[in-house]
Parts: C-alpha cells; sequence; structure tokens
C-alpha cells in the first residue's frame, strides 16, 4: 500500500479514507508502483521458510518477491479491487479479506509476517497483538518502506510538489511496535529503479493523497511532475527515469 498513513503520535490510525483509496487507482498502483530488491526479502525471510503471510499485501508488489523463499506465501488485504488483482497476477498465492488487526490465519500458523509499506495503517497495538497470535514462537514480524530519495535535483522538486512530511516521519524513524515485540534490528537496502516515464506518472497518481484530491487539484500536480520531468537534463527525452530508493527493513521477534 501507499506510504503516508493518518496517524497520531500513538501510531494509531485516525482517519481510515486514505487507507481504502487505492481500488479506485488499481490500475495505476500497479502500472507505477515499485517492486522490492531480492535483497529486502532476504533480510527477513530464510530459504524454505514454511509459511509467510505478507499483510496489506496490495498488488502483490512485495508477495511475488517473497514466493521463491517460501514454502507457501499467504496474502492479506482488505480492498476487494486489490486483492482481486493480486489473486489474477498470483493465482499460486492464496490471497485472503483481512488487516493487520484481523489476520484470517490460526494461532501460531506463520513463521514470517510481513507489513511492506503498509504497517502505518495499522492500529500498533492491536496490529501487534494480532500477528503475535498468528506467529509461532520465535516468529519474525517485518515491515518494510521504499522512500524515494531526493538527493537528485529533479526528484527533490517532485518531492516538494508531492510532500507529506508527517508521512516522512512515519516511514524514517524507527516504527513503534507494541508489545509483547521488544526492540527490532533496523537495515536498510538502497537501490534504483529504472522507470518509464508514464509508470513513474501513475506512481505519483496512486499516492492516496493525491488519488483523494479534487480532480483538478490532481491534474494540476499531475500537470506540474509532467512539467518537472519535460525540464530537468536528467530527465528531459530520456525512455526511463532513474528513481533513487531507500528500503528500510525493521525486522522484529516474538518471544
Amino acid at each position: 500500500m501507499d506510504t503516508g498513513a493518518a496517524t497520531d503520535q500513538a501510531g494509531t490510525v485516525t482517519d481510515d479514507r486514505p487507507a481504502r483509496s487505492f481500488g479506485s487507482a488499481v490500475d495505476a498502483y500497479e502500472r507505477g508502483r515499485p517492486g522490492y530488491p531480492d535483497a529486502v526479502a532476504a533480510a527477513l525471510v530464510p530459504d524454505r521458510t514454511p509459511l509467510v503471510v505478507d499483510v496489506g499485501a496490495g498488488t502483490g508488489k512485495f508477495t511475488r518477491t517473497l514466493l521463491g523463499r517460501a514454502d507457501e506465501v499467504v496474502a492479506v488485504e482488505p480492498d476487494p479491487a486489490m486483492r482481486s488483482r493480486l489473486a489474477d497476477l498470483l493465482p499460486t498465492v492464496r490471497a485472503l479479506d483481512g488487516s493487520g488487526e484481523a489476520i484470517p490465519l490460526p494461532d501460531g500458523s506463520a513463521d514470517v509476517v510481513t507489513f511492506a509499506q503498509s504497517w502505518h495503517w495499522v492500529d500498533r497495538d492491536a496490529g501487534a497483538a494480532e500477528v503475535a497470535r498468528v506467529l509461532r514462537p520465535g516468529g519474525t514480524l517485518g515491515l518494510v518502506w521504499n522512500v524515494r530519495g531526493e538527493t537528485r535535483p529533479w526528484a527533490a522538486r517532485v518531492g516538494a510538489i508531492v510532500a507529506q512530511p508527517e508521512a516522512r516521519t512515519v516511514q524514517q524513524e524507527q516504527p513503534l511496535v507494541g508489545t509483547p515485540f521488544g526492540a527490532g534490528v533496523r537495515d536498510t537496502v538502497r537501490w534504483t529503479h529504472e522507470q518509464d516515464r508514464d509508470a513513474f506518472l501513475d506512481m505519483i497518481a496512486s499516492r492516496s493523497s493525491v488519488i483523494l484530491m479534487p480532480e483538478d487539484e490532481r491534474r494540476a500536480v499531475l500537470d506540474a511532475v509532467r512539467q518537472v520531468l519535460d525540464e530537468d537534463p536528467e530527465t528531459a527525452g530520456r525512455p526511463t527515469i532513474p528513481v533513487d530508493y531507500v528500503a528500510h527493513v525493521h525486522r522484529y521477534v516474538r518471544p
């Protein structure tokens, strides 16, 4: 799912409209959102792990990186349009209706539970308790955020157009995870996604903040991003755009 939760300082979701907006932009989401480098999945899931559950799976962007590492992968996604697209794209994956606070699996059945770009939509305490219920003792909770870099001048200009300062705090600070989980281990994976121009614009259009804008405001944002891509010498006339990311990977162990 998207970055940019509407949360309070305790990490509790206060407005679920953004979280429920993605189904209306499922095509843009699938075309535009980046995947994840294999190193992210490797940091959380050892080879031949019996069962991994990917929660808030969206159209399966992170789910597909888990397939070669686990004997079985289950995807949990509350939005029916996103879940349907995931089922079409990944027919070997069980796609279930659920959320971080209500995972439809038995107690102690999972070895790893992941939230890629989705933990910020979850109530911290209720989600941690539900993950602990589903995980076996010693199992892993993995939280991942892909954060788009802005060191390139054109990327900084785009960032200013679509900025969500509060979302950046949620993504980049150590996530707050409730009991029974203790301190986590944090890794970062830096990578560059070569993306064509239309897919990049779809990525911008699939952000929850942009989806929820009135049509004229959304059009103005996308026009402003197009102008940046047209003007900057690093992006103008190129078939693909080099989009830098830092994947923040947080790993917690169930006591």
